[in-house]
């Protein structure tokens, strides 16, 4: 029952910065939600989500209570997401 409004933040794989972008404009969500950085380390994989989400918490972008939903996907069309509360 939850939707985009309700997430806090949008932690994805740091693959490419086009296909963020094409996903963020499909969603129609706000680009505020999708932390990126992959203009500083490139594509690091399937480390992207827990990087993003220690760079997140030690410049103290995620709060208490926070809703975000960690996506990922590998090599042979595998994918996972999951929703957090932090």
């Amino acid at each position: 029952g939850l939707t985009l409004d309700n997430l806090d933040w949008v932690v994805c794989h740091q693959a490419n910065s086009r296909i963020l972008d094409h996903c963020i404009k499909q969603l129609n969500a706000d680009p505020a939600k999708f932390y990126k950085n992959i203009d500083r380390y490139g594509n690091t994989s399937s480390a992207s989500v827990p990087i993003l989400l220690d760079e997140m918490n030690r410049a103290g972008k995620i709060h208490e209570g926070d809703l975000i939903i960690l996506a990922a996907f590998g090599g042979g069309l595998s994918a996972g997401a999951m929703i957090i509360r932090w």
